[in-house]
């Protein structure tokens, strides 16, 4: 015999808007430095790719920590866990703002990965830990589920405000007086929780999941930035190999820090599955609407940011309305429709040209968000609310680490699709007169062929750059055609492969037990000391 479970009160509430704090500036340090690289550039002279490794290295740590952190969490406490990751993000924030050389600016990001793989599966674990009422669980899963999509959106714009009044480095002090506010307020809103019975603690897994995903995203990620080379298909293959090796070892080890048994259940798998395919388009587009706003329409970068900020409006209303379809419709229907709507946007992209008003892109990629916002609260509910309470803490690291997966993939398969057509549009339409090194230097961005049209004589500028921009748009066209296209397949396989595993269809007693089809059956959440309500 089960009992209810409990409602959330206002103290549950108050909460989750704690947690929000962190959730936020951990998506925003994803793209905060968007618009700074001239700024640091200046100041610390990188190289180019030294430039490059204070974009990725943050990326890179924290995709690669996910799953070990949430097994920490899991085991240590995730309220601890939160702010061990909170005293490591606000002291490498202050490093990162007055760091005196590339290198050093590199290491603090890559302190900031530490801390926001601590952050990340915390928040979300705590969440399914709080929230025991599936109906509250998945409108706090909304939530959630918003602020991460809002706080991407919202870290160019902060950081175009922040370079108009201050120096580069002042994107980074907001963080410090965040997190000494998550220090004195969690303590006294956020329960803890763990699992009573972790078993030991497995170092070599560990070891193998950083050494699967590091050397996958990072061969990835330079596959989109340079086509094919030899070594990012090396990393690549390497990192499958650990990879494998580390599903065998969770096959034979006491206490597997991925619990192999969570794949089995068709929600959990399902919802992993398709919430990369959502971060797969979303990150995978958001380089075109930002280049547009900025190399087409010819913005500023604190204008551009801003515009940038209109498509997300729709985001909140997103998951307001699924969560609410949530409670009477299985959430394979909504999560396909959402797709779809998520396509529709990509179609009307294709649509746009160099000389579309502004209206076309926003309302497009507005689309394109609103979405992806719709699908991630149920995705996320499926995932976390199909794992025992206990284990909320490597499913939410899963799920996680999944995304930051999808996200490079759709960066370089969208993104190296884009620049091809780009190039090949750009040489059909040379303008005459060009020289062939600067023809070779506009092949490369648009950002570049902007700055090479700078350097021309006026008539051979500027048809270079109406040249330029309407390739790019050819680009865009292309990436946003394909992505529909795997968009609205995976609208009728979310229906196939996951109906019925989720949702109103689903409402069986606790315990009925269907392993392959439905949610985990005790919603009871680990109380602080360890034992079940």
């Amino acid at each position: 015999m089960t009992t209810e479970p409990a409602l959330a009160g206002r103290k549950e509430w108050l909460a989750l808007a704690v947690l929000a704090l962190p959730l936020l500036l951990v998506s925003m340090d994803i793209s905060i430095l968007f618009f700074a690289v001239p700024a640091i550039s200046a100041d610390l002279s990188p190289s180019g790719t030294q430039l490059l490794w204070v974009f990725d290295i943050y990326a890179f740590v924290l995709a690669g920590l996910l799953v070990t952190m949430g097994s920490v969490g899991d085991r240590m406490g995730r309220r601890k866990l939160l702010m061990t990751g909170t005293v490591f993000f606000g002291g490498a924030s202050l490093i990162a703002a007055y760091a005196s050389s590339a290198g050093m600016l590199i290491g603090a990001r890559a302190l900031l990965g530490v801390g926001g793989a601590c952050l990340l599966p915390s928040t979300l674990s705590l969440i399914r830990s709080i929230f025991t009422d599936a109906t509250q669980r998945a409108k706090a899963l909304g939530v959630w589920s918003a602020v991460l999509i809002s706080g991407v959106s919202l870290g160019p714009v902060l950081s175009g405000v922040m370079l108009e009044f201050f120096w580069w480095g002042s994107v980074f002090l907001i963080n410090a007086p965040v997190m000494v506010l998550l220090l004195l307020l969690a303590p006294r809103l956020l329960p803890e929780f763990k699992d009573p019975q972790p078993g030991p603690f497995d170092a070599l897994s560990c070891v193998l999941s950083l050494g699967a995903i590091l050397p996958i995203i990072y061969g990835i990620k330079e596959l989109g930035a340079d086509g094919f080379e030899v070594v990012p298909v090396v990393a690549i293959v390497v990192g499958l190999v650990i990879a494998l090796l580390f599903v065998l070892r969770q096959r034979t080890a006491a206490a597997p820090l991925l619990d192999l048994s969570l794949l089995r259940t068709r929600a959990f798998r399902g919802g992993v599955v398709f919430a990369m395919v959502a971060s797969w388009v979303m990150i995978g587009f958001a380089i075109f609407t930002t280049q547009y706003l900025q190399s087409v329409q010819g913005m500023s970068a604190l204008e551009a940011s801003l515009w940038s900020l209109t498509p997300s409006v729709g985001i909140f209303l997103a998951t307001g309305v699924s969560t609410g379809l949530a409670q009477r419709v299985d959430h394979a229907y909504i999560v396909g429709g959402a797709f779809v709507l998520t396509a529709a946007g990509l179609l009307f992209l294709t649509q746009v040209r160099a000389d579309s008003p502004l209206w076309m892109v926003l309302v497009g990629a507005g689309g394109l968000s609103a979405g992806v916002a719709a699908t991630m609260p149920l995705l996320t509910g499926m995932v976390v609310g199909s794992a025992p309470p206990e284990k909320a803490g490597i499913a939410s690291a899963t799920l996680q680490t999944g995304q930051e997966l999808g996200g490079a993939v759709g960066l370089a398969t969208l993104g190296t699709l884009g620049s091809a057509v780009y190039r090949s549009s750009l040489d059909g339409s040379v303008p005459d007169g060009l020289p062939a090194e600067a023809l070779d230097a506009a092949r490369e961005t648009l950002a570049a062929a902007v700055l090479v049209a700078g350097e021309l004589p006026d008539d051979v500028g500027g048809a270079l750059l109406t040249a330029a921009r309407e390739s790019f748009t050819d680009g865009l066209n292309a990436a946003a055609l394909a992505g529909s296209g795997v968009l609205l397949l995976a609208s009728l396989l979310v229906v196939l492969l996951l109906r019925g595993a989720a949702g109103p269809a689903v409402a069986a007693p606790s315990g009925a037990g269907d392993e392959q089809d439905g949610p985990a059956a005790a919603p009871d959440a680990v109380n602080p000391v360890g034992t079940k309500s």
